[in-house]
């Protein structure tokens, strides 16, 4: 919906597209739906849900056997972020390189777009 020709609106590194693509497939589901909701103390959060259909409205990206449904409301707050997977010695998890945010707090679980 908001995307450029040729190219996707979300790109996964590879360590992201195979933690996709492993969720998926242990757990039988068509992908993984990502989307911005109102909350935290920037203002938006960052969604993630598990989904066994498709939505005619998401955008679809898949990548590395990894399937991302973006919500339609999100499209536009995504567009252009990379999903990176990271494993540290004290946590492992998806994150979020966006270049839409204009500020993040300081747990990192709460962001601000520019404009909002």
């Amino acid at each position: 919906m908001f995307g450029t020709p040729g190219k996707q609106a979300v790109t996964m590194t590879p360590a992201a597209a195979a933690q996709i693509a492993k969720l998926m497939e242990r757990d039988h589901h068509m992908g993984l739906r990502i989307g911005v909701k109102k909350g935290g103390c920037a203002g938006m959060e960052y969604t993630m849900e598990y989904v066994t259909a498709v939505d005619p409205l998401d955008e679809v990206v898949e990548q590395g056997g990894a399937r991302v449904m973006i919500a339609p409301m999100a499209q536009m707050f995504l567009f252009g972020t990379e999903i990176d997977y990271q494993v540290s010695l004290l946590e492992s998890g998806f994150r979020f390189n966006n270049p839409n945010v204009a500020e993040a707090c300081g747990c990192g679980e709460s962001i601000k777009f520019a404009n909002m």
